[in-house]
């Protein structure tokens, strides 16, 4: 193999394991949420790298942890087990992310750096230990509130997130966690991950997805100030939809990766409605 070859399957590899699609979904939110709330540009793109490189180790972190589990699974898809990149090769790479995002984070400021850095830290959490306890759920809606909450504090004035905000956050992320887990359930329990998806089983798993989805958007358009306007009933109608089909696709196909896909659908829904209501969304102190 010549240095190029080798070079390009190693990019391949890295972006994999980077787990590209929500990465890239989770970091253009978060930037378009920013932007949506007057911050500048210099914070928009400090929010952006934080965020992007946050993303990047945890997917990195995520891949490297589970290599040893992967292999026992055969799980080809993912890069190690394809001979795409070494654990080692992931481990460095996640922690060069992360010393980034630390210093992005704290630029943005003490609070906002302190609470990105928390939510970076739950999803460590969960790819070193929680994803395999009841308590699974716990770092996405950690970390997806805390993410809300440090694009906030980071805008300018002296605001705080309403707390139906923060609490759309949360369940937009248990909601993708559980529709994510969905399509490896029986490959994560064969090597001892026990997850809170795994523990209440396929159905009734199948049908915790879209309602905490649906309940998201529920929240997202009830939230702001005032009824809700068509531009809001409208957004709401398509986000349910796809909240719905997301767990339609889970009975249909149960080893599909769509229902996260649509989950990811009903998140970027969420927040184009919450970028509308950014004067309800960020509240003064």
């Amino acid at each position: 193999m010549t240095p190029g070859q080798e070079t390009r399957r190693l990019a391949r590899g890295l972006v994999r394991a980077s787990h590209a699609a929500p990465a890239a979904v989770v970091t253009g939110l978060a930037g378009a949420l920013a932007a949506a709330l007057g911050s500048g540009w210099v914070t928009v793109t400090l929010v952006t790298v934080a965020v992007g490189t946050g993303q990047l180790s945890v997917g990195w972190s995520n891949d490297w942890i589970d290599a040893a589990r992967d292999v026992a699974v055969g799980r080809t898809d993912k890069p190690v087990v394809a001979g795409l990149v070494t654990a080692r090769t992931l481990r460095l790479a996640a922690l060069v992310a992360l010393a980034v995002c630390v210093l992005a984070s704290l630029a943005l400021g003490l609070a906002p750096g302190a609470a990105h850095l928390v939510a970076v830290a739950g999803a460590w959490a969960y790819n070193a230990r929680l994803k395999q306890t009841v308590w699974s759920w716990l770092p996405y809606a950690l970390s997806f509130a805390l993410l809300a909450v440090a694009v906030v504090l980071a805008a300018p004035g002296d605001r705080v997130p309403a707390g139906w905000a923060v609490a759309a956050a949360a369940l937009l992320g248990v909601g993708a966690h559980v529709a994510n887990t969905l399509p490896d359930l029986e490959d994560d329990a064969s090597t001892g991950v026990r997850g809170l998806p795994h523990r209440l089983g396929r159905r009734a798993s199948g049908v915790l997805a879209p309602g905490l989805l649906v309940a998201a958007v529920a929240v997202v358009v009830a939230g702001p100030a005032g009824p809700p306007g068509p531009v809001a009933w409208i957004g709401g109608a398509a986000a349910v939809g796809l909240a719905l089909a997301a767990g339609v696709s889970t009975v249909a196909r149960p080893h599909s990766r769509a229902p996260f896909g649509l989950s990811l659908g009903v998140a970027v829904l969420c927040v184009v409605l919450l970028g509308l209501a950014a004067a309800d969304i960020a509240v003064p102190r």
